[in-house]
């Protein structure tokens, strides 16, 4: 059946420029006209068209994304591509997209999210190209599609009705095959060859309690077949399990913040034995025991040292890999583990030709991000599930883990203040007030640290040899502590600075200390060099994690 294709005028709309993890705007940004078009025309030119390509297409269910995917399939199918793989109701997690991007073995996809951030008409929408490595953009291919952003003349969609996506089955768009699939199926089978379910279905038996808030996000269905049907969590222990456009008014970001329900029901006298939660996407994730929240540096670090205890890395891991600002605590089992710990800049796409080219195993970010060559994206219920394994062979609460793996090797305190939608011009000028101090802080002390080292982050990639540069300003101090500061990619208006604090703590002695209490000396050290108060006007970040 052919369609009419329709040819539409348009002309460069400005800010089109991805970040780390694709193009992020308001959700009122991406319903301007010409807007949305402009952009998914602009990746079909940068990657060369999608003539005879089989794309993957999906989203988070946030407010647009529906009307969004419709768009996506009319001019996929302008653009002639040959078949487009889409989820029911257009729904794909993250790291389910990528999992079936890379099994079906598709050009490419088309991710329709904006994460962690929150939704609605006024909240954040996102889109996000793969390629057919199933990870997320590299900087080369990104680049391209912004170049064709400030050059696009036209646009093409073909003129046809809406596509029915509640039902899995085939239909076609013209010559364009469409293949509707449910969203959990492929995900929840890879999920089943990794992990030791009669394990965990053996520790639920045994009366272990959890609770995991999907926050209203994509993976409500995916969490609710795998925990309660697949592997016998008791009904209800999945809350907030039904996706919503605006996230039920909330931010579907896993961290003590805006997760404080869980976090309160963790730490109350009745808490189940392990709380967790998942972002937007799917692709993030918080681990939290009874009185006990992890770190997401620290949960990378027990995932290493414990891998072998899961079916699908019993064979030992080739490799890991965390970003820049994420604690050194990973690195410290890596050493003992003999294998290679790469640094890598914050944005899950440098991880991926360490994952391709094999060097690595199991990856982290700071951000709740964990994930491993299992996909090329971060995988929130992955995490989950990795540790449930381990808890379900190791025999032990969350802290009895963490302070058996502390006395292995030390605690990393850890934490993250961010200063939320900064005046851009205050920031960029905290920025680079501090790029300008670098070379001359080594031998100086500040709030009793003394400087052993001052520089700006840059990447060379030791797969490709291509160099990322400007990647964050980091501080080391006598003793192993440490100060980063960086602005974030991931926002949509304003600026966020990210600042992080890490200490090495080795005696056994110390590993109860608040962590705000153990980082005081570091925070003040921050403080006395950047200026953020003064130069920002915040006399306290917007969020501590």
């Amino acid at each position: 059946m052919s369609l009419s294709i329709k040819t539409v005028s348009t002309r460069p709309i400005a800010g089109q420029k991805p970040g780390t993890s694709g193009l992020r705007k308001k959700t009122k940004v991406f319903q301007e006209p010409h807007f949305l078009e402009n952009f998914i025309q602009s990746i079909w030119t940068g990657i060369g068209g999608v003539a005879g390509k089989v794309l993957v297409l999906g989203g988070d269910g946030r407010h647009f994304n529906s009307q969004a995917a419709q768009v996506v399939l009319r001019m996929a199918a302008a653009g002639g591509a040959k078949k487009v793989i889409v989820g029911k109701r257009a729904l794909l997690s993250t790291p389910a997209a990528s999992n079936l991007i890379r099994t079906r073995g598709a050009d490419g996809g088309i991710i329709l999210s904006a994460s962690h951030n929150p939704g609605g008409p006024e909240g954040d929408f996102g889109v996000k190209y793969n390629t057919a490595n199933g990870g997320p953009a590299p900087e080369s291919v990104t680049e391209r599609i912004f170049e064709a952003t400030k050059t696009i003349t036209e646009y093409h969609i073909v003129d046809s009705q809406d596509v029915g996506l509640r039902i899995a089955e085939t239909v076609m768009l013209g010559d364009m095959e469409i293949e509707i699939v449910d969203p959990v199926e492929d995900y929840a089978a890879m999920m089943a060859g990794i992990f030791d379910f009669a394990a965990i279905k053996a520790l639920f038996r045994s009366g272990f309690k959890m609770r995991f808030d999907a926050m209203h996000a994509v993976t409500g269905p995916y969490a609710t077949v795998l925990l309660e049907e697949e592997l016998g969590a008791p009904p209800g222990t999945v809350i907030n399990a039904i996706p919503l456009p605006d996230f039920g008014q909330g931010h579907p970001d896993p961290n003590p913040i805006w997760a404080k329900p869980l976090m309160d029901e963790m730490m109350g006298d009745h808490a189940p034995d392990f709380g967790a939660a998942s972002d937007g996407d799917g692709d993030r994730n918080m681990i939290v025991g009874k009185g006990c929240y992890v770190t997401p540096s620290d949960s990378l670090a027990v995932l290493a040292a414990n891998a072998t205890l899961v079916p699908g890395y019993s064979g030992g891991l080739k490799g890991v890999a965390r970003s820049m600002p994420t604690s050194k605590a990973v690195d410290r089992v890596a050493e003992s583990l003999g294998i290679d710990c790469f640094e890598t800049p914050t944005g899950w796409k440098f991880f991926g030709n360490l994952l391709d080219a094999g060097r690595a195993t199991l990856c982290g970010e700071e951000s709740a991000g964990t994930g491993s060559d299992h996909v090329r994206e971060k995988d929130g219920l992955w995490a989950v599930l990795f540790w449930l394994n381990v808890l379900a062979v190791r025999k032990c609460s969350v802290a009895d883990l963490m302070t058996s793996h502390w006395a292995s090797y030390g605690r990393n305190y850890y934490s993250r203040h961010d200063y939320e939608d900064v005046e851009s011009d205050a920031a960029n000028g905290l920025v680079d007030h501090l790029r300008g101090q670098l070379a001359d802080l080594p031998g100086k002390t500040f709030a009793g640290l003394t400087v052993e080292s001052a520089d700006e982050f840059s990447y060379d990639d030791p797969v490709d040899g291509s160099r990322s540069e400007g990647q964050g300003l980091r501080i080391h101090f006598d003793g192993g502590a440490r100060v980063v500061m960086r602005l974030s990619g991931t926002g949509t208006s304003g600026a966020t600075l990210r600042v992080y604090l890490e200490r090495l703590e080795t005696d056994p002695a110390r590993f109860g200390i608040d962590p705000q209490e153990a980082l005081a000396e570091v925070i003040a050290a921050a403080e006395a060099i950047a200026g953020i108060r003064s130069r920002t006007g915040r006399a306290a970040p917007d969020v501590i994690t």
